[in-house]
């Protein structure tokens, strides 16, 4: 049966509200795809995946739109726009929510926190839900409850053949297994199903700077910290790349953070809701820059690392603590892998005239490689440009082997590959 775009809400260039539904959060990315659909529901994504096939088109997903490299807008393809499809339902009876592939983290939030529930989302609230689960998504409660795709118990998908398929730990486990961690290379998420909890609805923020001067010695106690620290405390660290840092840690949940605190006297401490932590570090201007970004884990944060991290340079640099739940899972019930992290390292910079890019991009590299010696892999929702190497170093062989054979399974053709690819086996 032949699809058409009749009875879908597409958009053209030249129509209203292409043009914005073709921005992204990264101004680098400027492309056009032949045509958006914006989808209200799974009947609508299985109809697009259908048309798409039959024309012979690359398909992009669009939730958030915060992938830098802008997968989510495929030159001549065609975009499936989710952010239609933004709608969350919790039971707090049963500490469940249900939500749409095209939520953001935003809605999430607010629709748990009517009940003092939460479960692991991003630390920005127009972050998609979709793209950050799919490739793990760590967040401020991590550490206590494990990863967003820890909390994950089905997910509803529309596959590369148009099929919907629900994805559980008994029905289709294969799948169920690849998109804990294994991004988008598997089909469409129209739902996922999370479990909530009970959190509370505050949050305390503890924060210190030290200058270029005590800033080594200062990382040196922060980093000492980290490894006994409550599981309440997600420890942070960031440098604007002055040779000084910010140290500190987010507590939210049960328990008296006054022993930590002790430990960071000079600490100035802000009590806030949960609500204006998630959203604290929302991003300012919009999509009007253009932006650039590596990252790295690291196992340990040993001397040489942190004076790495702090040496002077145009970008800026952070470094956010793991452990507690996320290492509780076993490093193979996940597609997400890297359960041994001790440290998520990250830097980026951001600027507006296109004639900077390739200086930019190039500071972002240098101070990523200064850090490139103490790394051991590499967290798939911050990869970049790096193409199938970045692949590799997101997934181990164990773990990538496993994934090709999900995707032979459910895409043998890589018609989702507009993502950070795992390739099937018969497309090398």
């Amino acid at each position: 049966m032949t699809t058409t775009a009749q009875n879908l809400n597409t958009l053209s260039a030249g129509d209203p509200g292409y043009d914005e539904a073709r921005t992204i959060w990264n101004a680098m990315v400027d492309r056009r795809p032949e045509l958006i659909v914006r989808a209200s529901g799974t009947d609508d994504v299985v109809a697009a995946v259908r048309l798409a096939r039959e024309r012979g088109l690359e398909i992009g997903v669009r939730c958030g739109g915060h992938n830098a490299a802008g997968f989510a807008v495929p030159d001549g393809g065609l975009m499936i726009d989710l952010t239609p499809m933004g709608a969350v339902r919790v039971d707090p009876a049963r500490r469940t929510a249900w939500v749409q592939g095209g939520a953001l983290l935003g809605a999430l939030d607010i629709a748990a926190q009517r009940h003092g529930l939460a479960t692991t989302a991003g630390n920005v609230s127009h972050t998609g839900v979709g793209g950050l689960t799919l490739g793990g998504g760590m967040g401020w409660l991590a550490r206590q409850y494990g990863l967003a795709c820890d909390n994950v118990t089905a997910c509803r998908i529309v596959t590369a053949t148009g099929e919907v398929l629900r994805a559980t730990a008994d029905e289709h486990p294969d799948l169920f297994w690849g998109l804990r961690g294994g991004g988008g290379n598997f089909g469409v998420v129209t739902e996922f199903e999370f479990r909530v909890h009970p959190v509370g609805t505050r949050a305390l923020v503890a924060e210190y700077t030290a200058g270029a001067a005590h800033a080594p010695a200062a990382m040196r106690h922060w980093r000492d910290l980290a490894g006994s620290a409550p599981r309440q405390a997600t420890l942070e660290a960031f440098s604007p790349g002055d040779g000084s840092v910010k140290l500190g840690f987010v507590w939210v949940g049960p328990g008296d953070p006054a022993a930590l605190l002790a430990e960071m006297p000079t600490a100035r401490v802000t009590k806030m809701s949960y609500l204006q932590l998630q959203t604290r570090d929302d991003t300012t201007g919009g999509h009007a820059y253009r932006r650039y970004s590596k990252g790295h884990y690291l196992r340990t944060l040993p001397d040489a690392a942190i004076e790495a991290f702090l040496a002077p340079g145009p970008a800026s640099r952070s470094l956010q603590t793991y452990g507690g739940a996320i290492a509780d899972v076993a490093p193979d019930a996940t597609a997400f892998a890297h359960r041994d992290t001790a440290f998520e390292f990250g830097t980026g910079m951001r600027w507006t005239d296109p004639a900077e890019d390739a200086a930019r991009m190039s500071e972002a590299r240098a101070t990523a490689a200064a850090l490139a010696p103490y790394a051991a892999g590499v967290y798939v929702n911050v990869l970049n440009d790096e193409g199938d190497a970045g692949v590799r170093r997101a997934y181990p062989a164990a773990q990538l082997a496993r994934l090709t054979a999900v995707k032979d399974a459910y895409d043998p053709d890589n018609v989702f590959h507009l993502n950070h690819n795992i390739r099937p086996s018969s497309r090398p």
